[in-house]
């Protein structure tokens, strides 16, 4: 065994990332279009981690642990280079071929500020890495034979006033998986299981074949929300349904996890999927909900909505001191993330209410009175007094865009749609 495995399993689950790379891409793909996603967008690594109070000039340290063939490297690197920030993104993943579909598809960027290193997250703490500033770890955590160690590696590299982005497995939205997953280890076993073992191919064969023949009340046939066996290729089948080793957190047991590494969570991703009141109207439920917990009310959302097939968070040392966005600063700079405002204002419903769909939860979120008005403004270069004095001039009183403007900015970073740029 090399680079962090830990047992038989372990050895397994690097040997399949060497047969399938994951998530499946084609170099070629990137000079056509940019996968984006969270966590990892700089501007909400700006706003959530450091709350919009780290300079832009200062240079960004960044390590995707668990890098695979690139998504979030990618993605975070190129968005520095857009913005002309300086800084480097570490990819570091103990997968020979990611690493392979990683640099090439970095070179297609023609990206100068990606280092690639090879090695295992169980292994950081030795590595002569870091520190880092932002650390990045999707998919990885739920795969490890001891999270918890995992976790406080990472931790152990993390930059004083630093933070990271997770993403684990959530079990609702994954249901029908474990289901399926079982039935392969008996028509397809995989080498953790000894001599009747089959080699990743035959086991790929195998799972395409079942999947052709389940019966429709297979629970996975009934899931919308999981495609990677239908549209991941053979790399997404097998980590879905093949994986020797996947571990689901619900929210209470992340949060434990998180905690138990000495971090506390900043937010959940997206926050108003979190909030049982954006799926509840009744008087007397949102009064029952009222009295609960912010944990509490965010494990209530997914037991009731019963869709998260993955949790996404950003955290920071427990003991760190809580920097809040400021809201309330004029001099402030709003920004939209991936959305232009000058076409969200147009495209506003008449009745002031934002329809959302979170995987088919349709919520309804009602924006105030001004909401068109300063969305069209919002081009993350004018500051929040600079709006308030567009509107000013055209009759606006200050106390009537402070009151909407404060609506506004709730709604839709909730949406985590509205945020606040780091400062020059």
């Amino acid at each position: 065994m090399h680079l962090g495995m830990t047992d038989a399993t372990d050895a397994h689950l690097a040997a399949q990332y060497e047969a399938f790379p994951y998530p499946l891409r084609d170099p070629r793909d990137e000079a056509k279009r940019m996968v984006v996603g969270s966590p990892s967008h700089l501007l909400e690594v700006d706003h959530w981690v450091f709350g919009a109070r780290r300079p832009r000039s200062q240079p960004l340290r960044a390590l995707m642990a668990g890098g695979g063939s690139g998504d979030g490297t990618l993605m975070l690197a190129q968005h520095l280079a857009n913005a002309g920030r300086p800084g480097s993104v570490t990819w570091y993943d103990r997968s020979a071929a990611a690493r392979q579909v990683a640099e090439a598809r970095a070179k297609v960027r023609g990206l100068t500020n990606i280092t690639f290193n090879p090695g295992s997250i169980l292994e950081l703490a030795g590595s002569g890495l870091g520190p880092f500033d932002y650390i990045d770890c999707c998919g990885v955590l739920h795969h490890l034979p001891n999270p918890l160690e995992g976790l406080r590696n990472l931790v152990s590299v993390l930059a004083p006033g630093g933070g990271l982005g997770l993403m684990v497995y959530a079990p609702h939205g994954r249901t029908g998986v474990y289901m399926m997953q079982e039935a392969l280890r008996l028509l397809a076993p995989g080498p953790e299981q000894g001599e009747a073992g089959l080699a990743p191919p035959a086991r790929v064969d195998l799972a395409r074949r079942l999947w052709k023949q389940a019966p429709e009340t297979a629970w996975l046939r009934q899931n919308p929300w999981l495609t990677d066996h239908t549209q991941g290729g053979d790399a997404g089948l097998y980590d879905l349904l093949l994986n020797p080793r996947d571990q689901a957190y619900t929210v209470p047991q992340f949060n434990a996890l998180i905690r138990a590494a000495g971090l506390r969570v900043q937010t959940w991703m997206e926050p108003l999927r979190y909030d049982p009141d954006a799926y509840l109207s009744d008087p007397r439920l949102r009064a029952r909900t009222a009295l609960l917990p912010p944990l509490d009310r965010a494990a209530l959302a997914e037991a009731m909505c019963g869709n998260m097939g993955i949790h996404i968070v950003y955290c920071v040392r427990a003991d760190d001191p809580a920097h809040a966005p400021a809201w309330d600063n004029p001099e402030s700079i709003p920004v939209l993330r991936e959305i232009d405002g000058e076409k969200l204002a147009k495209g506003m419903p008449p009745s002031g209410v934002l329809p959302v769909n979170f995987d088919g939860a349709r919520v309804g979120l009602p924006l105030p009175r001004l909401a068109p008005a300063i969305l069209s403004r919002v081009n993350g270069q004018r500051c929040i007094g600079e709006i308030a004095d567009a509107l000013a001039a055209n009759g606006v009183s200050r106390e009537t865009f402070n009151r909407d403007f404060a609506a506004l900015a709730q709604a839709l970073q909730s949406l985590n749609r509205l945020l606040l740029a780091a400062p020059a």
